[in-house]
């Protein structure tokens, strides 16, 4: 059998790469008893006699998967947020970002449509960097002057890497794949003016070859429910949290309101974000919140 990856699916068909060559295959018939669904990304065992007909026998195993946007073994994530238009939310951001951490995903920030901004509204922009990037997180917040360079800064990191823009919709994903490799000319949506957010404009994924690594294109969102993470988890995906937590006088402290709790010392000294723990009791409430699932039972 012969090993590829799959590159894009489409209309019941995956297209899977192997040494320069794409093949147009479709899944085994038993996967569906297996509960296996093969995704953009997973590589796979296959036989094919053409490359117009080919049969997916087995999907090797995944480091992990993206259910939002549908993709398997992820190197990075690059997070898309608007500067304006649809307006910046670090609600959002962080969902996105512990969304990342939870699949041990790398991430990158990028702010989009900073030249629509007021000074003052850039210098709240510069501020906001600096905040993420003493996490550990690195942001690239274009300026008119240095956009070209932004983009550089944003393409170095996709060399030997499967990376996945995620972020708002009307964000404007296609729109910077499109001026960092303008031969895709990928579909573009305008902002929705009632609804203040934009169309999804990608209908399906496909990993495209760009900078010695494969980028996805993939449809824009504009909300993260924590479907997969328990609270128990959540403390583990704040990066700052778990620099904070072994000095936390009980073990497993989950950060509400246990004495002796450094990450609560932290925020009241400013050394962790205030609006950064707000939304971490929020998303965990959240979590605590959820109903659980029900699945019927086999016959």
């Amino acid at each position: 059998m012969t090993k590829g990856q799959i590159r894009k699916a489409l209309s019941g068909f995956y297209y899977v790469y192997v040494d320069g060559e794409t093949y147009q295959t479709r899944g085994r018939g038993n996967f569906r008893k297996r509960k296996l669904t093969p995704m953009v990304g997973d590589y796979v065992e296959f036989e094919s006699s053409s490359k117009e007909d080919g049969i997916l026998k087995e999907l090797l195993p995944r480091k992990n998967e993206l259910i939002r946007p549908t993709v398997a073994n992820v190197d990075l994530g690059v997070i898309i947020m608007s500067a304006i238009e649809p307006d910046f939310s670090t609600n959002l951001l962080d969902r996105f970002l512990v969304t990342l951490e939870d699949k041990a995903i790398e991430a990158v920030i990028y702010i989009t449509k900073t030249d629509l901004l007021t000074e003052q509204e850039l210098e709240k922009m510069v501020s906001l960097k600096k905040q993420y990037q003493a996490i550990g997180y690195p942001v690239i917040l274009p300026t008119i002057e240095g956009n070209e360079q932004s983009k550089k800064e944003l393409t170095r990191y996709f060399s030997n890497r499967l990376t996945v823009f995620i972020g708002q919709s009307g964000a404007g994903k296609s729109t910077l794949l499109n001026q960092i490799a303008p031969e895709l000319n990928l579909e573009t949506g305008k902002i929705s003016m009632s609804l203040g957010r934009g169309k999804h404009t990608t209908r399906h994924v496909e990993l495209i070859p760009l900078y010695q690594g494969l980028v996805a294109d993939t449809p824009g969102f504009s909300s993260v429910d924590f479907l997969e993470i328990e609270a128990d988890q959540l403390p583990e995906l704040f990066p700052e949290f778990v620099e904070a937590q072994d000095r936390c006088r009980f073990r497993g402290c989950m950060h509400r309101k246990e004495p002796g709790c450094q990450v609560q010392k932290e925020v009241g000294e400013g050394l962790i974000q205030e609006y950064r723990y707000q939304h971490y009791l929020q998303f965990l409430e959240e979590i605590e919140s959820r109903k659980p699932k029900y699945t019927k039972k086999e016959k």
